[in-house]
């Protein structure tokens, strides 16, 4: 669950990044990438992402070693993506993940703000696609993370053992024959 998640307490965008769509591939989950092979994430303090059940299935992958994607092990449903070192206070929840009650996406989150990562499309981008990030999207960003610090909203994270500082489940880091599979 996601408190407070609206257009002033995140950051919105869509990343086609070659990771998010071997993210998508391992998941068999073709269904959260667009037709361009991007992701719609929202971008949130930790403390306003609650895991209210289902902890005992939440697995997660590396690609690298600065990221860590979060998912449902018995539904393979994509949950978000996190630093992999805690103390980075951004939660990346992935779209599916998040259920808007009766509003449309862009009316609860806004608008994606930007595009990252667009060199590694998989098609053509759509024609409603963000733009590329400006310096002013980056200050904006960068001013929400200093806030969610000050406000103490960076702390604690569903994903992360308070004490230990250590990921909820050991990564699974994936072998080439995982990544290159369809």
């Amino acid at each position: 669950m996601a408190r407070e998640a609206s257009p002033s307490t995140g950051f919105r965008f869509v990343c086609y990044c070659k990771d998010c769509q071997t993210f998508a591939r391992f998941l068999g989950r073709a269904d959260i990438l667009d037709a361009a092979g991007g992701t719609d994430i929202f971008q949130m303090a930790p403390a306003r992402v609650k895991l209210t059940g289902g902890i005992e299935v939440i697995k997660c992958i590396s690609l690298s070693k600065k990221v860590l994607r979060w998912y449902a092990n018995c539904c393979r449903s994509p949950i978000a993506n996190t630093a992999a070192d805690p103390r980075f206070p951004i939660v990346a929840l992935i779209h599916s993940f998040m259920d808007h009650a009766d509003h449309a996406r862009d009316e609860a989150l806004g608008l994606p703000l930007c595009r990252i990562y667009e060199r590694s499309a998989t098609g053509p981008l759509p024609g409603n696609a963000p733009p590329p990030p400006s310096l002013r999207v980056f200050g904006r960003r960068a001013w929400k993370l200093l806030g969610w610090m000050v406000r103490g909203v960076n702390r604690p994270t569903p994903f992360f053992d308070d004490r230990t500082r250590a990921p909820r489940a050991v990564p699974h880091v994936l072998t080439e024959s995982e990544r290159a599979a369809p």
